[in-house]
């Protein structure tokens, strides 16, 4: 019998990934999370301290799925993960639509209504949130985050580690660069670079 997912996460974040891969027929063993995390997040006991991801590949269990909401500490705890042996799963909603011509990496979470259009690609343990849509020949980079209601129009790339304020978007053929950051609400009418926080109608650069 194949033993459930080990989450890492117990927080808000945590609570609707556990129900997409509730309602993909999986089953979430045990949440790990810091010392001051609750006994359970929703019906799945949580367990105290990072040594618990290792005590558990020693069990046996050899799925995880990292729900944290932070990209850079996403990134480096599924590398963690990586590294232990753990196949990463994805959990994607049976309720948002996904192009069978996107391609798809590990660790990843698509909420409900999000939409993937065609020839897509999708990064590992990238997150596409509530709503979000993400048109035909985008390339989201590794360890990003789409957050709710952004729109993404045809050719877009987002970089590694970058996040996507809610309701952001994004015109045709645009390069956001690595670990960048788009404010809530911005329209992207020109590229960002590397490193950039950019904010407003249309957005423009406030640091780098």
């Amino acid at each position: 019998m194949t033993k459930g997912i080990v989450m890492l996460g117990a927080g808000g974040h945590a609570k609707v990934c556990i129900e997409l891969l509730q309602a993909m027929g999986e089953t979430v063993a045990y949440c790990i999370a810091g010392a001051d995390a609750p006994s359970r997040c929703l019906n799945v006991p949580v367990l105290a301290g990072d040594e618990q991801l290792a005590r558990l590949r020693d069990e046996g269990y050899a799925r995880a799925f990292v729900a944290i909401g932070a990209n850079k500490l996403r990134g480096r705890l599924g590398a963690n993960a990586l590294q232990l042996g753990y196949e990463l799963v994805n959990a994607i909603s049976p309720r948002a639509v996904v192009s069978p011509s996107a391609r798809l990496g590990k660790g990843i979470a698509i909420m409900a209504g999000a939409v993937v259009n065609a020839d897509a690609v999708i990064g590992d343990l990238t997150i596409i949130n509530t709503g979000a849509t993400v048109d035909h020949d985008c390339d989201i980079g590794a360890a990003a985050h789409i957050a709710p209601q952004c729109a993404l129009a045809g050719n877009v790339s987002v970089g590694t580690g970058s996040f996507l304020g809610v309701g952001s978007k994004v015109i045709p053929g645009i390069r956001i660069g690595k670990g960048s950051t788009v404010g809530a609400g911005g329209v992207v009418i020109r590229d960002i670079a590397d490193g950039t926080t950019a904010v407003g109608v249309p957005a423009k650069p406030i640091t780098k």
